[in-house]
Order: structure tokens, then C-alpha cells, then sequence
């Protein structure tokens, strides 16, 4: 559909005003996300209180953000004055007459909810789309009284709202059919949304608290004080903040207060108010007590044996608290291992079990259950801790399409941490499904794809370059991707890339690996090779698929200088065959196979022939860049469009080992891993 002005439409819903109610703790933050994001198509966000003071705070608040982003760079001026003129604070809530989308985040409290929706429910549009930011309860309970609870549902935020990226969606029966847009809503708005069954504190609260319920239990226990207590924990699972900061950062006390006693009841027995919640909260304040925790870089001495007990009750609560949701359903072991890190951050869950191995793991939980015999039984699990601790948990997910006679597996890479960088498991799992898709006579072809808005792939993880060790390793690295790479392409069923972000380094070759390339328009990168900035050629068919796409000597430029191909340019080069707007790439993708499957169109594949070398390439600055890895890549080119394409991809990987071995690869690795990608690296050129 066209985009009428003044709106955000997406997949048949169209938002021309939002509105945040609650200005107090998070309300502000989801409204800057919603701001920053929805902005630019000149929707309006509204956010409303009752309170006049906690409206003015809010503002303050959402502007000092803003101007603290002008101030870093994240936001142009331009930007900054779209954002600020198109959000309001009003306490009236006559604003909400029509409004599209509203994002209820007042108080968790079951009563103001319901008494908000039945407002909300009579002044907002039609089709408007109710969520409620509640952390605790159930949308069957916030909904109940609601005339049409179909177009109602839980989007739980994690502080701080305008950065954490994930959004739990949680729906009763009669919403269940809103999930799928909310999650592709979410997406497109550059969060990471994760469907959570419904039940009480969703998939993450209860792993949130249960880790502060469990460090306040080894304060009384006398293991430690809170500041000693926070840090150990924080050290032991790599969080981001401890759990006593984190409550004093969320004003969380009172909210855990309540949400212990409930979940006592309604979830397990071994939630319960510790009795250094029950003290804290006697204190004078709106949250109770402020905890003692380490200042900012402060180094907190723990005798060894507490601190190995600390560590040890800690990581055993973290990991019975992810198996027991895992096992109990509430959200699938994927999206669980992926939201723990990205929400709480915290150390992967299952990622932590697999190094730690099945028997480590039960050693731990059993150990944990004598102390606490209230605690998640691993009875209940045990059966899925030897799969969950022998292989790594799945990055790339599989859903399948109906399309014409068949269907098409739409295969998606979903690392946002990593912005979908490719290493040995993605490497794994993506010629494991394209095998079954082979071997399936009603699967059609498959569409591979990333996740969110940001990066198809955003390259090989440069930690796996970083473990090179010289020629030897380079090459058997390089085998590795070609391996995979070249089943992609002799795949006998189409596979088509549907690009929704950047495709960089290994994630461009993997594109080219594909049968055709379909991009996301409007995108100012939207592939590049950018290897000769850390000291390395490309290793995965980049030297040779690329000339063959777009010709020798546009090639030549930019494999040299590594510098990026926004979409209107891939499509002049003929690097993607179309481009398609956000919400169609992916149907567009799976429409293309279902056609070349039909013999109804063809996919030119790329030439496995020689390709022309003009005699007189053009010169090319690559300032800084390493003389010898540039070198490496002329010889990768010239001698490889002369000859066929599959002695050509031989020719890379031993050129590619040959540059392992040389001292500016250590030095480009070396500068990105500590200085990041903006930062020029001192090349010696050898």
C-alpha cells in the first residue's frame, strides 16, 4: 500500500497517532522509542497522566535524552526538532480520540489498568491496537472487561525502554491471532519482540527476580553483604549491573514486594518475600530501602571460599530458574536464551549450561536444593538438560510458507546481539535446513533471511578470525565457508536472499551464494566487503562471485576498497535483481521461489565461466589499507575471473591462507576487536 502522510502502515494496520499513558518510571522511555521510530513518518505521540507533576518530569526526562543524543551524535538537529514537535504531554484524555496504538504504563495495579482500558477502550479508534507495558499481570486479567479483547495484548518493556531491545508479547486466547503482528510490528520498529505464553511475570520477571531473590537469600544467610553479594554475582553470570543495583536503578522493591508473594501462589512455591525485602521496604521512601552496591568501577574484596559459595548459589538459582521456564513453556529455548542476554543482561543461560556440561549442571541444581528444598526440581527437566548442554542452542530459526503447490522454508538468521554474524553453528544450522529442504519433495525452495531492520549479516564473528592462527588455519577456515556456501548455490531447489539489512563481508558472500538477491529499498548500505580494513582478503567466495554479478570492474573497486553499496546501487550493478519496502521483502522472497519452482521465471544463477578482464582496470586509491592484502585481492580477481568459477573459489582460499600469515592481519583483527571498525588500523603492509 502507498504511505498516506503522517503515518506508520504496517502489514494492513495503519498508525497516524500513538499514546503512552503513564509518565512516571518507564512511560517516557516508551514514548522516546515510539518518537524516534515513528517520527519520521510524521505520526504523533501522545503521552498522558493525571499528574501534572509527573507530566513536566516525563518531558524533562524525554528531552534531556534527546538533547543528550544531539550531543553524542545519535540524533542530527533536524531529528532532534521532528522529535520534540511531534510528542505531546497533556492530561487530557480527550487527546486519545482516535488514536491507532496505545501503550498503557501506569501502575501494576490489576484495578487502574482495567479502569484505563475501559477509557481507553471508548475514545481510541476502532481498529486501535491495545497494549498494556505490565510486568506481572495476565492480559486475560487486564482485559477481562473489555468489549473486543482481540485487539488487546501485554508488550512488556525492559528498563531502559528506549535501548533494552526486547519486548515480551504476551496474549490471551481471543488476541492470539494479533501476536504475528505485533512481532513483525516490534521487529520493524528495531526491537527484538519474543511470543511469551500467558501466565503470571511472563518468560523473564520471574529470572529477573527469582536472581535478586536468590542474592538476598545469600545475605541472610550471612554469605555476604549486599555490596559484596551484587558484585560477585555480577562477575560470576557477566552482567551488566548487579541485582541489587538493578532495584535500585528500576525502583523495583515495591513491585518485587507484591510480584514475590504472587508468584508464590501462582507459579512456584519457592518465590517468597525474603525477609530482607520485608525489612527494606519498612524503611522510609516510595521504594523502601536504597541497597549498598559497588560504586562505578569499584573493586570489592571477598574472601575466596564465600565468594566460590556466592558464585555457586547464584549461577545454580540462574540456571534453575531458565530450565524451569524453558521446561515449563512459557517461551520457546531460543528466544529465552537469546532475551536473558539481551534483556536482563546476563550470560546466555543454555550457552552457560553447554560450557558447563549436563553433569556440572545437576551437581549445582542438587546442591542448590539442599539448601533451598523449596527449589525448581530438576525432575522436571532433567530428560532436556543432555540436549541442552550437548549442542548449541538454535540461531537460525525455520518457518515454512504456503505458496502455490508446496511451500517455502523461510530460513532466518536471529543473532541480533551480533547483528546476525555468522560463525560455525549459523554455518551448521543453515546447511542442515537447506539439506531437509532438498530432501523434501513438498518444500518449493527456501528465502534466507536476518532479523530486524539493521543487518542481514553483519560479517564472520571476528572473534573466529581472531583464532587464526596462519596459513594452514586461514585456509581450513576459508574450506569450511565455501563448503556450505557452494551447496547453497548448487542447491537444485531456488533459494533466494531476502536482504532486510546490511549484508557485510560474510554476509554479502552468503547473499551472492544465493540463487537471486531481493533488497530492502531505501537502505544507505546495503552491502560491502569490507575485509581489507581488518588485514584479511574476503574467504568465502567474495573475490569470485562478486566480478561475476556485476562485472570485473566495478568489482575491482570495491572489493579493493571496501567501501559500501547502498541499495539503489546494488540494484544498478546488479547485485539484487529488485527491491521491495520492509513489509513486502519477505513475501516477495518466497513469491520469487515459488515462480522459479513453477518454471513460471528463472533465477540467472551466477556464471561459472571465465569472465572479461579489461585490460585496463582502473587505479584505485586505498589509502591506509594494507599494500600487501590489496595485492592478494588484485591477484584473487584478475586470476580468478580468467579461469572457471569453482578454480577460482580454489584459488581464493589459498590466497586466503596466504594472508593469514602475514603480520597486518593480526594488526587489523587486533584493532577492531579493541578500537572498533572507525578507527583506522597503523597497517605495515607485510
Amino acid at each position: 500500500m502507498d504511505t498516506p502522510p503522517g503515518s506508520f502502515p504496517w502489514r494492513g494496520r495503519v498508525i497516524r497517532r500513538a499514546a503512552v499513558i503513564g509518565s512516571g518510571q518507564i512511560g517516557p522511555d516508551i514514548a522516546l522509542h515510539l518518537v524516534k521510530t515513528l517520527s519520521p513518518g510524521g505520526v504523533e505521540t501522545v503521552v498522558l497522566d493525571i499528574s501534572e507533576a509527573a507530566l513536566e518530569s516525563g518531558r524533562d526526562k524525554m528531552f534531556g535524552k534527546i538533547d543528550k543524543g544531539v550531543r553524542s551524535g545519535a540524533f542530527s538537529g533536524s531529528q532532534a526538532d521532528r522529535m520534540r514537535d511531534t510528542v505531546l504531554f497533556t492530561s487530557d484524555y480527550g487527546r486519545l480520540a482516535g488514536v491507532d496504538l496505545v501503550i498503557e504504563a501506569a501502575s501494576e495495579d490489576l484495578s487502574i489498568k482495567r479502569r484505563i482500558f475501559q477509557s481507553v477502550e471508548e475514545l481510541a479508534g476502532p481498529e486501535a491496537v491495545l497494549l498494556s507495558n505490565s510486568s506481572h499481570i495476565e492480559p486475560s486479567r487486564i482485559f477481562a472487561e473489555l468489549s473486543a479483547p482481540g485487539r488487546a495484548a501485554v508488550a512488556h518493556y525492559f528498563f531502559p525502554a528506549e535501548r533494552n531491545p526486547v519486548v515480551e508479547i504476551v496474549a490471551a486466547a481471543p488476541a492470539r491471532g494479533l501476536v504475528p503482528w505485533l512481532l513483525g510490528f516490534y521487529e520493524e520498529i528495531g526491537k527484538v519482540p519474543v511470543a511469551v505464553a500467558s501466565r503470571f511475570g511472563h518468560a523473564l520477571n520471574p529470572i529477573f527476580e527469582g536472581l535478586f531473590l536468590a542474592a538476598a537469600l545469600a545475605v541472610e544467610e550471612g554469605l555476604g553483604t549486599s555490596k559484596e553479594v551484587d558484585d560477585v554475582s555480577r562477575r560470576a553470570l557477566r552482567l551488566g549491573i548487579g541485582p541489587f543495583t538493578a532495584m535500585n536503578l528500576t525502583g523495583g522493591n515495591p513491585i518485587s514486594h507484591e510480584g514475590f508473594a504472587a508468584m508464590h501462589e501462582r507459579l512456584h512455591p519457592w518465590f517468597r518475600v525474603p525477609r530482607l525485602l520485608e525489612e527494606a521496604m519498612a524503611e522510609e521512601g516510595p521504594t523502601g530501602r536504597v541497597w549498598d552496591v559497588p560504586a562505578r568501577g569499584e573493586e570489592v574484596p571477598v574472601p575466596e571460599d564465600r565468594r566460590a559459595r556466592i558464585e555457586e548459589r547464584i549461577t545454580a538459582a540462574y540456571l534453575g530458574l531458565a530450565a524451569w521456564t524453558a521446561a515449563d513453556g512459557a517461551i520457546t529455548v531460543p528466544d529465552l536464551d537469546m532475551a536473558c542476554h539481551l534483556a536482563l543482561a546476563v550470560v546466555h543461560p543454555f550457552g552457560l549450561m553447554r560450557k558447563l556440561g549436563a553433569a556440572r549442571v545437576s551437581e549445582l541444581l542438587a546442591s542448590y536444593r539442599e539448601r533451598e528444598p523449596d527449589f525448581f526440581d530438576p525432575a522436571g527437566f532433567s530428560g532436556q538438560l543432555p540436549e541442552w548442554t550437548s549442542r548449541p542452542v538454535s540461531r537460525v530459526g525455520r518457518r515454512d510458507v504456503l505458496a502455490g503447490p508446496g511451500a517455502v522454508a523461510v530460513l532466518t538468521i536471529r543473532r541480533p546481539e551480533v547483528l546476525g554474524a555468522l560463525d560455525e553453528d549459523v554455518f551448521r544450522e543453515l546447511d542442515a535446513h537447506l539439506a531437509e529442504v532438498a530432501a523434501d519433495d513438498r518444500v518449493l525452495g527456501a528465502v534466507i533471511t536476518g532479523f530486524g531492520v539493521k543487518a542481514f549479516v553483519s560479517g564472520a564473528d571476528v572473534r573466529t578470525l581472531a583464532r587464526i592462527g596462519g596459513t594452514e588455519d586461514g585456509e581450513r577456515l576459508s574450506r569450511a565457508s565455501h563448503d556450505v556456501l557452494n551447496r547453497v548455490a548448487g542447491l537444485p531447489k531456488p533459494v533466494v536472499c531476502a536482504l532486510n539489512g546490511m549484508a557485510v563481508g560474510g554476509g554479502n558472500e552468503l547473499a551472492m551464494a544465493c540463487h537471486a538477491r531481493i533488497g530492502r529499498e531505501g537502505l544507505r548500505v546495503l552491502a560491502m566487503q569490507p575485509e581489507p580494513n581488518l588485514g584479511i582478503i574476503p574467504g568465502a567466495g567474495g573475490t569470485q562471485r562478486l566480478p561475476r554479478l556485476i562485472g570485473v570492474e566495478a568489482a575491482w573497486e570495491i572489493l579493493r576498497t571496501g567501501r559500501p553499496v547502498s541499495a539503489q546501487e546494488a540494484l544498478e550493478l546488479g547485485l539484487v535483481s529488485e527491491l521491495a519496502p520492509g513489509e513486502r521483502l519477505r513475501d516477495r522472497a518466497v513469491q520469487m521461489v515459488a515462480d522459479a519452482a513453477s518454471g513460471n521465471s528463472s533465477l540467472p544463477r551466477v556464471p561459472n565461466g571465465p569472465v572479461p578482464v579489461p585490460d585496463d582496470l582502473p587505479e584505485v586509491d586505498i589509502g591506509h589499507l594494507s599494500r600487501a592484502v590489496d595485492a592478494l585481492i588484485e591477484r584473487a580477481v584478475r586470476e580468478g575471473a580468467a579461469t572457471g568459477l569453482a578454480a577460482g573459489l580454489e584459488l581464493e582460499i589459498r590466497l586466503f591462507g596466504e594472508g593469514c600469515a602475514l603480520e597486518d592481519r593480526k594488526i587489523g583483527v587486533r584493532n577492531f576487536i579493541e578500537n572498533g571498525p572507525r578507527t583506522k588500523a597503523a597497517f605495515i603492509h607485510g
